[in-house]
């Protein structure tokens, strides 16, 4: 799963997220001490350590969860190991659900997530003994997709996708939607239930009911992708990202005259899809483990730009402040 490494080849601009890791270029103050054989150089002076040396930490990092969330933490994790080499950052995508059972079950430092966190989940964090922090990284908007073949659906209202994705007992056809549409079996692909999108999608627009029996459901949405690629009669639905990585072949669906893009998404108008991406990080191990605080850190600084470089809108600066002193005060 990296297709975000195209999009993200093409939207950065000479990696300019070598931040922080070079350390001071003040030179060194000489003294007229006689240097000894560690510090003595060629000439005579003292040899200076390099601040990134310094700095250098080790440790492993370990998380899991939304598929959605995957391209920017992925993306992250490349550049961070530019920056920080000796820390082995491990990242699954089990969908946002899946990825919560990891992180109760305490084999994770952090569980990335398409949805907010469910009260039933953070009963079962408090009864494993787990404190933890919600950060928000960036927001989305959940795209509805058609295939580019597809020459008929331009726009539909949330009343037509309940019609479409809810189970009824119908073979759903498009002609239910609009007489003048082909009266032709929709083929439906569905993010599994263990992902915070299907979770998103269930609550705004399923309230609840079953999704269409005859869906094919992937907790990998590059199948999703492939399967509306592969026949102009599918839809599906997933991640804003994955369908800018797959545009020249996918066609995004306005909902209610409202296309997604990064304005409507921001500023909500593109509703009810938009949606914020969240990570939560366990407070024991970014108070015990310096190379998760490190990577949070890190995470929480260069979260903006690496959102908007793999597809997603970020967020006000502000609001990484904000998500960065509160990490601070849990070191």
């Amino acid at each position: 799963m990296k297709s975000w490494k195209y999009l993200l080849m093409t939207t950065m601009v000479g990696s300019a997220l070598a931040l922080a890791a070079c350390g001071d270029d003040s030179d060194t103050e000489t003294t007229e001490e006689t240097p000894t054989e560690e510090t003595a150089g060629e000439t005579g002076t003292e040899t200076e350590t390099p601040a990134a040396e310094e700095a250098a930490i080790e440790g492993s990092v370990s998380g899991d969860g939304s598929s959605t969330v995957a391209p920017i933490t992925e993306a992250l994790v490349e550049e961070y190991a530019g920056v920080q080499g000796k820390v082995q950052v491990t990242v699954g995508v089990s969908g946002t659900g899946g990825g919560f059972e990891k992180f109760i079950a305490g084999e994770t430092d952090f569980s990335n997530a398409s949805r907010p966190i469910k009260d039933e989940e953070k009963a079962a964090l408090a009864d494993a003994g787990i404190d933890f922090t919600e950060f928000q990284l960036a927001n989305d908007g959940l795209t509805v997709v058609v295939s580019q073949e597809n020459d008929w659906v331009e726009d539909l209202t949330v009343e037509d996708l309940k019609k479409l994705w809810i189970e009824d007992g119908t073979t759903k056809k498009w002609s239910d939607i609009n007489p003048e549409w082909p009266a032709e079996e929709v083929v439906f692909y569905s993010p599994g239930t263990d992902s915070g999108t299907y979770d998103y999608f269930d609550e705004v627009i399923l309230d609840g009911e079953d999704l269409a029996k005859s869906a094919t459901l992937s907790e990998d949405d590059n199948v999703l992708v492939q399967g509306v690629q592969a026949d102009k009669n599918a839809i599906a639905f997933f991640g804003y990202a994955y369908y800018l990585a797959n545009q020249d072949t996918l066609k995004a669906v306005k909902i209610g005259g409202v296309e997604p893009n990064n304005e409507t998404i921001e500023s909500g108008e593109y509703s009810p899809l938009s949606r914020p991406l969240f990570v939560y990080a366990k407070n024991s191990a970014l108070s015990e483990n310096p190379a998760f605080y490190d990577f949070m850190k890190y995470t929480l600084e260069n979260a903006g730009e690496m959102a908007e470089a793999v597809g997603y809108v970020s967020l006000p600066a502000e609001k990484y402040e904000e998500g960065l002193s509160t990490l601070e005060g849990l070191k």
